[in-house]
């Protein structure tokens, strides 16, 4: 039987965790605020002109850190020597010399060129993973994990709409 006292307590335990869950969503899905003062990034725009030079899709994975699907990048299959490249700002990322079939459905690479990928920490859907972004323009990529190929043992599992590829001449 529910009692006055017990339906009080349900209901605000009810609202206090919507309140929490609201708090975490707005926050946005990394943490980027650590001891370490944000990042500067050299390519910088407003909302409306990242809205402007990048399609919704880009617009939402690298402004806004969101995923796209899996296996839907025609770039899991791009196999040409070349170079990826930040969709948003074009600084060149991964080389294709360390890209790999990882079998998730999304690019991925074992490494990144040197200082062209950041990494936060994300915490979103109760986990703790290391979120990538592009050093020049702040842009959401992808995140990074533990269990890639040698010699690094990385798999940089990357959203394609994040990437343009140029090939090599």
């Amino acid at each position: 039987m529910l009692t006055r006292r017990g339906f009080l307590i349900a209901g605000t335990g009810a609202i206090a965790g919507a309140g929490i869950l609201a708090l975490m969503q707005a926050t946005g899905s990394s943490d980027r605020t650590g001891a370490a003062p944000a990042p500067h990034f050299d390519v910088t725009h407003t909302d409306g002109e990242w809205r402007a030079l990048l399609t919704p899709a880009q617009y939402e994975v690298l402004r806004r850190e969101a995923t796209e699907r899996p296996f839907s990048s025609p770039l899991n299959h791009e196999k040409r020597a070349g170079t990826f490249a930040c969709a948003g700002c074009g600084q060149p990322l991964f080389s294709s010399s360390t890209k790999f079939d990882s079998g998730t459905g999304w690019p991925s690479f074992w490494a990144a060129l040197e200082h062209a990928v950041g990494t936060t920490r994300d915490i979103t859907f109760g986990m703790v993973r290391t979120a990538l972004y592009c050093t020049r323009c702040g842009g959401h990529l992808g995140h990074v994990f533990d269990d890639g190929p040698e010699p690094t043992h990385q798999r940089y599992c990357i959203n394609g709409v994040a990437l343009k590829f140029i090939p090599t001449a």
